[in-house]
């Protein structure tokens, strides 16, 4: 067997292989021997087939075999003598492959680059902190309680906080359009559910009345046949219903199953304060990552990049109205959209290896119970179908496995926290939102 590197510029390597006829030709006879105990040909006892029979029959087959395990035997070779870490599947392209004759290919790798991480206790990060204080337990509260809400059928006029029930029909330019019709639609008046103005002009309706509501569909309409165009909804009202007044007492708590009022106010405050942290973290790892790739800069593997960019750019294209209002918003053509997005996709490709090699060097390992409490997490995020989302994981062991990317990241995330600067700075949960806003 002869690997000659026939090219090498950047991350690319292309080397020639070419395997002796007759090694072939002498693994095709070990496979044709092992094989012949078990063949059976018309005419023959089992097993005592002529070899030249046999060959004849199954030669092909066994030399496509033997070709197989060669290359293969080549590319980990080749690998291991240039001490090559590839960053995807190499690419084996056959030149000749012909019985009795040498077989030869070339094979196509991306290697990963070489990277040196820098030094993280040069590293300073700001952590946004906010206590949840007792108004904000209190406006939780009052929103908790409108979610809980039951209305009730009244003899009034419409008012906002009121849920109506109405037929519409609507259309534009005198034409109706798909999705614009409804019969014994419940409406909180208020809710802003609907259209801007579309609610408000229901207030002071009564029980059977009917009204032309006119509204002008946003600019930044998901359809795009209807965005930024004046439309018409002819709208009975055929009930009103008064909202009924829910206290807010112990007797409230144990609708979600705890003991008092002061139980509820506790897990409310501790959940505002696991969402602060959460939202404060993911400011803070915006950060690091913005200093990660400020610090470090080597070439990345142009396969990776293109098939993640090949990812990005799918999901927006095959949503036109989205790519049409991200160019209006980005003032930027389709061209110079993909050009932007080609850029973080390479962003994403050099952190990602780079965090992987963190982790590789500080030997990070995501364990299985990681992977299986996490799998519990998504699990809880479908009540009433626990146990199916459980089964799916465990059916589907590539499923389970999407779950470890994000674990390893925090992980080393985490890693480098521990021995960067972090500075806590108190914020109030309107500063934290916003600053948060900014680099979403």
């Amino acid at each position: 067997m002869q690997i000659t590197e026939i090219s090498a510029s950047g991350l690319k390597r292309e080397y020639k292989v070419v395997i002796n006829a007759a090694a072939l030709e002498s693994t095709v006879n070990e496979k044709l021997e092992a094989v012949r105990g078990q063949v059976n040909m018309p005419g023959f006892r089992p097993g005592k087939a002529p070899a030249a029979l046999i060959k004849k029959q199954y030669g092909r087959a066994l030399l496509g075999e033997a070709m197989e395990e060669s290359v293969n035997s080549a590319l980990q070779k080749t690998l291991e003598d240039n001490k090559l870490r590839p960053a995807m599947q190499p690419k084996v392209d056959i030149q000749t492959f012909e019985e009795g004759k040498d077989f030869e290919c070339t094979i196509a790798v991306e290697v990963l680059p070489e990277i040196v991480p820098g030094d993280f206790k040069q590293i300073k990060l700001e952590r946004l902190v906010v206590e949840p204080n007792d108004t904000e337990v209190e406006e939780f509260m009052t929103r908790l309680s409108d979610q809980q809400k039951t209305y009730e059928k009244a003899d009034k006029v419409a008012e906002k906080g009121d849920q109506v029930v109405i037929d519409f029909s609507g259309s534009v330019d005198g034409v109706k359009f798909d999705g614009g019709t409804a019969t014994d639609y419940p409406l909180v008046l208020g809710s802003n559910s609907f259209i801007p103005g579309f609610e408000d002009q229901l207030v002071g309706m009564k029980v059977g009345e009917q009204k032309i509501v006119k509204v002008t569909f946003p600019e930044a309409y998901g359809n795009s046949d209807l965005a930024g165009k004046p439309a018409d909804f002819d709208c009975t009202l055929k009930e009103v219903r008064a909202a009924a007044a829910v206290t807010i007492d112990d007797e409230f708590a144990k609708r979600f199953g705890l003991q008092s009022l002061q139980e509820l106010k506790d897990n409310v405050k501790r959940d505002l304060g696991s969402e602060y942290k959460s939202l404060a973290r993911m400011k803070m790892k915006r950060g690091l990552l913005d200093q990660l790739a400020d610090q470090h800069s080597f070439d990345v593997p142009p396969g990776m990049v293109e098939m993640e960019f090949g990812q990005i750019w799918n999901e927006i294209s095959s949503d036109k109205s989205r790519l049409e209002a991200e160019m209006a918003e980005e003032k930027k053509s389709e061209d110079e959209l993909k050009a932007e997005y080609q850029k973080i996709a390479e962003r994403r490709i050099r952190l990602g290896l780079l965090l992987s090699e963190i982790g590789r060097i500080n030997n990070i390992e995501v364990k299985s119970e990681e992977i299986t409490r996490a799998m519990i997490e998504q699990a809880r995020r479908f009540p009433g179908q626990e146990r199916q989302v459980m089964e799916y994981f465990q059916k589907n062991p590539e499923a389970a496995q999407s779950l470890r990317a994000p674990i390893f990241e925090d992980k080393v995330i985490d890693f480098i926290v521990e021995m960067a600067t972090v500075t806590d700075k108190t914020v109030t949960k309107e500063e934290l939102q916003k600053e948060v806003e900014a680099v979403s």
